[in-house]
């Protein structure tokens, strides 16, 4: 069993940083996507990064390429998602989700192929 616990949401102003984090237990296999999802009220569940255990690779959706930054530690316990320039449209509540194997640019779009969830962490943006 895989647990994910996320952390670090809040109310920041536009243009402002934030820093998430997932707190991940149970990982007994080294290729695991780890990523980054949200959802905001009425819209669909989308996802805004990844970070591959394997080797560390990272991916990101168009809307956020250049702001959000997906990092963990040595020793693939804790993951980030490091969010600058946020804007209105980033308010969502934030999830972290595992998937077995390495990210790939489909991992994104396919919220079927993660098995594990965290509980999800709220991030509003305002002005």
């Amino acid at each position: 069993r895989v647990d994910l616990v996320e952390s670090g949401g809040g109310d920041v102003q536009a243009g402002g940083s934030l820093r998430l984090t997932c707190a991940v237990s149970g990982l007994t296999y080294s290729h695991n996507c780890i990523a980054w999802f949200r959802q905001a009220p009425g819209k669909e569940r989308e996802g805004v990064a990844g970070l591959s255990t394997s080797n560390g690779a990272s991916i990101y959706a168009d809307s956020v390429k250049g702001r959000f930054t997906a990092s963990r530690d040595n020793d693939n316990t804790m993951f980030y998602l490091e969010m600058t320039m946020l804007k209105s449209d980033d308010s969502a509540i934030y999830y972290c989700a595992k998937d077995a194997g390495d990210c790939f640019r489909a991992s994104l779009v396919r919220t079927d192929w993660f098995t594990d969830w965290g509980q999800g962490t709220q991030v509003t943006v305002s002005g």
